[in-house]
């Protein structure tokens, strides 16, 4: 009995890393609530062609309607988060815009040429990736792809390094609709194991990227999908938060694209 009880102590201490001591949530799925300090989460508005790379993504199902960010990696790709062509039938895609209602030009693509990572589980936010296969864009100043990692990058973990996250998500817990204004912040890339202090290591595993989010300053809900950029190439897709609120200061954590450049290749070409 005495070695019973030790070896269930010893499986509850290390379960302890594993489990999260703050539920992850995806910014899709954050519900609006209101925030105690009021702080915005010090975005700044981008310029036009800032961000040429940025895709607005309105997806439609039978249950609804929700908004997430993209990015394009080529002619005919756009890349996003598996949690937000989960369960769509359609999506409209707008390129080249900076206030949100007014793109350069949309697309309406269905769920047939969503291509979502066959192995996504949601539970515990594995490979939140999905790829969309759209009609060919001519690139223009605003309208653009961004690059992606090489593939001798991929044992690159960027800690230390600072990014650029972009979208029009929420720019404050209290807000209940997403920005009119594409927004952008800095972001510092932290260790794996500073995440898993807060999200555990069953959801933070070597396929996440996370960043520290000072000053309330973070992806809210309506920045899913969306890029990390590092030096003009993409890094992370915004994959989840904290469920305590955007501005909460826990960590926010990306799809590493590192993992996926092969995964990316087979399935579009890229």
């Amino acid at each position: 009995m005495k070695v019973f009880v030790v070896l269930v102590l010893a499986l509850a201490s290390a379960s302890a890393g594993l489990l999260p001591q703050t539920a992850p949530v995806h910014p899709r799925d954050r519900i609006s609530v209101p925030s105690i300090n009021g702080r915005i989460t010090n975005g700044k508005d981008a310029v036009a062609g800032q961000f040429p790379y940025q895709v607005g993504l309105s997806f439609s199902s039978s249950k609804g309607s929700w908004w997430c960010g993209g990015s394009i990696i080529g002619n005919e790709w756009v890349v996003t988060a598996a949690h937000c062509t989960d369960g769509a039938t359609s999506v409209t895609i707008n390129y080249g815009a900076t206030v949100r209602t007014s793109p350069q030009f949309t697309q309406k693509v269905s769920s047939s040429d969503f291509i979502q990572h066959e192995s996504y589980l949601s539970l515990t936010v594995r490979n939140d990736i999905s790829l969309i296969k759209t009609p060919s864009v001519s690139f223009s100043a605003n309208v653009n792809k961004i690059a992606l990692p090489a593939i001798s990058s991929s044992y690159s973990t960027y800690t230390g390094k600072t990014a650029v996250a972009s979208g029009w998500g929420l720019t404050s817990d209290s807000a209940t609709a997403v920005a009119s204004h594409l927004q952008y912040t800095d972001l510092t890339v932290i260790e794996n194991s500073v995440c898993q202090q807060t999200f555990g290591s069953l959801i933070v595993t070597s396929r996440v990227i996370c960043v520290a989010t000072p000053k309330g300053t973070s992806t809210c809900q309506g920045d899913s999908g969306g890029p990390l950029n590092l030096d003009g190439t993409l890094i992370g897709i915004t994959s989840f938060g904290s469920a305590d609120g955007c501005e909460a200061g826990a960590p926010a954590a990306f799809t590493r694209v590192t993992s996926y450049v092969d995964w990316i290749k087979a399935n579009s070409g890229i």
